[in-house]
């Protein structure tokens, strides 16, 4: 891949037939859509909208409610392009309607600064108003794309016209910068769509002055690191502070270095992507290691029980790859991606698609945060909840999970010139636009639950196709029409080029053991121990299915101890694994000197994702090695 070359292929131009992701996206259709608008109805945020609050009221807006309406607003717009619903577009166009009536003269348009505190516009960097306004940006083009009506997008066109103004071209806002990246990626969205450069030069302006602002450091008031201000964007070499406003600006660093294809810029990205991915990753794709600022820490600390691991990071971890490998085509960033997506992001949403984590630990002691919560008053540790729940305070992941899932056919593939990659291996068909012209790709797999990829080609051409080889997967085989292929290997992709025929089968096989896996020996509190995973899955033991052991007890000998088969759990069929393990043979005494004495144990680990569906109870990731 020529780099800088690559080019998005959007869910627009995905859809998806059959298997997991199939099944995820029904269920956010039927069920979590409305779950969401139905706790953002109930806790006042859509009123909010009205613009009517007084002091005295109940439900004072929040400065961060605008975000979660139009996340709420982006997801269900990505559902109702794919398939009409009068009822749901009935409940976008209210919402629009009444941004509409709030906006001001000048083109404002923030329902907490609008109702609750007008005088103090543009004035408290840490207070979310460019990070909704970028969420605006995101919601408006995605009803666009799915109505075709202009009002939202004319509306929030308006108010960055505004933004631009006072930060860009007359510097009278009280800061540079936003406190929470993310209007910069959606500046970006905006330049694209709309071709007006000045958008551009806005999210360039933001990001340039990032670390360089005597206005931010006086603002903030705080440790500049937690706002990733400590230094210029491109003089950042390790992961900092909150982990989703690192990731968010990562994202925008991504897009602007494929835009304006800039090897520092690029060369920045790529540092804190291998500081994340080989200092900072827990084995999930859960990143983010503290509750205190929502942070990445340091270099191998990376706790079980405490780590925060926030499902939107790993959503942002998930979307900085797919940027990340239009910049250039590496097997590392898909890897990366779908790890997040399949473990962390899904461990976010309950099976029943109503209920949620805003954390996402590696372990879970139910005694322990019995005695946490019996302490509410005193100083105690932070302990991640044990049951999803239905909205939180700051419900920034519900809706971040319904946009995701409704998009995620972006995750599939990619072009370069003549050549289309294969990134995430979904039951889809896709159109995707070439050099040579269009083409048509069916996939059908049960992946990631089965190796086995069924790729036929519907239109006939001379170009390339660019299988990812995980990097989990150390056996595999190619065939085209039956045939072994031949391929050349490129940064983890099998590119195949020939001239095709309609209805030519590839056929990509991926051998899919139990694998154990250790982390490095500079991890401290993983020494000595070993994850399970299957494909890009991570698995998990659950007190619920292994009631008579102590879980960080559990010794594994051999991978192939384990037996795979399809089970049922809470509705969703799934892989189980199953096999024996040693543990320590009860004895009476408190301390004793050690004897050695094993037995033999029967025990049953679940994909991470679905831990915690089945009422409190005890789970762990890692265990002994025997």
């Amino acid at each position: 891949m020529k780099k800088y070359s690559g080019k998005p292929v959007g869910f627009g131009q995905v859809d998806l037939k059959d298997g997991f992701w199939h099944t995820q996206q029904e269920l956010v259709r039927e069920v979590t859509i409305d779950a969401v608008y139905d706790r953002f109805e109930e806790t006042g945020r859509f009123e909010a909208l009205k613009g009517e609050w007084k002091e005295g009221m109940p439900f004072k807006p929040h400065i961060f409610w605008d975000s979660d309406v139009t996340k709420w607003m982006e997801g269900a717009a990505y559902y109702l392009r794919k398939k009409p619903d009068a009822a749901l577009e009935e409940k976008l166009d209210m919402l629009v309607e009444r941004m509409e009536k709030l906006q001001t003269e000048d083109g404002y348009l923030n329902s907490y600064f609008t109702t609750v505190e007008p005088e103090a516009r543009f004035t408290r960097r840490l207070d979310h108003e460019l990070y909704c306004a970028g969420h605006l940006i995101e919601g408006a083009l995605a009803y666009y794309a799915a109505t075709g009506k202009r009002k939202m997008l004319d509306l929030t066109i308006r108010y960055i016209d505004l933004i631009d103004r006072i930060f860009r071209v007359e510097h009278s806002a009280a800061f540079d910068t936003p406190g929470h990246q993310e209007i910069e990626m959606a500046l970006v969205k905006l330049y694209q769509f709309t071709g007006e450069i000045r958008y551009k030069e806005l999210a360039e302006y933001f990001m340039d002055m990032r670390g360089c602002s005597p206005k931010d450091e006086e603002n903030t008031g705080e440790d500049p690191v937690s706002f990733q201000s400590h230094l210029p964007v491109r003089k950042q070499k390790t992961a900092q502070g909150h982990a989703v406003r690192m990731l968010y600006q990562l994202c925008a660093m991504a897009d602007l270095a494929l835009l304006n294809q800039e090897e520092e810029m690029t060369e920045a990205c790529e540092t804190l992507f291998d500081n994340i991915v080989q200092r900072r990753m827990h084995i999930t794709g859960g990143v983010g290691s503290t509750y205190l600022a929502e942070a990445f820490t340091f270099d191998y600390d990376l706790p079980e029980l405490t780590t925060y691991n926030e499902t939107c990071a790993s959503i942002a971890l998930a979307m900085f790859c797919r940027r990340m490998w239009l910049i250039e085509a590496d097997r590392k960033y898909a890897d990366c991606a779908e790890l997040a997506l399949y473990n962390t992001v899904l461990s976010g949403m309950s099976l029943s698609g109503d209920r949620f984590f805003y954390e996402n630990p590696l372990a879970a002691d139910p005694k322990r945060n019995q005695f946490n919560q019996s302490r509410k008053e005193t100083i105690r540790e932070h302990l991640p909840i044990l049951e999803r729940v239905k909205v939180f305070d700051c419900s920034c992941c519900p809706p971040n999970l319904v946009r995701t899932m409704g998009a995620i056919g972006d995750y599939m593939y990619s072009v370069s010139e003549n050549t289309v990659y294969a990134h995430c291996y979904m039951d889809a068909e896709a159109k995707i636009c070439l050099q040579e012209g269009e083409i048509c790709l069916r996939q059908r797999t049960q992946y990631p639950y089965d190796g086995k990829i069924d790729l036929e080609t519907g239109t006939a051409g001379d170009y390339t196709i660019a299988l990812r080889i995980p990097g989990w997967c150390s056996s595999y085989r190619i065939l085209v029409n039956g045939e072994p292929a031949v391929y050349t290997l490129e940064k983890g992709y099998a590119c195949l080029r020939r001239v095709w025929q309609e209805k030519d089968h590839v056929v990509l096989d991926l051998a899919m053991p139990v694998e154990l896996v250790e982390a490095n020996p500079s991890v401290p509190n993983l020494c000595g121990r070993v994850a399970v995973m299957r494909g890009p899955i991570t698995f998990c033991a659950e007190g619920i299915d292994n009631q008579a052991l102590s879980l960080r007890d559990i010794r594994i000998r051999n991978a192939s101890d384990f037996a795979v088969s399809m089970e049922e759990i809470c509705g969703r069929k799934m892989p189980v694994l199953s096999g024996r393990a040693s543990v320590r043979k009860e004895f009476e005494a408190f301390y004793r000197t050690y004897r050695g004495e094993e037995e033999s144990v029967p025990w049953k680990l679940i994909p991470y994702f679905a831990w915690a569906n089945r009422g409190v109870s005890e789970m762990n990731v890692w265990f002994l090695k025997a």
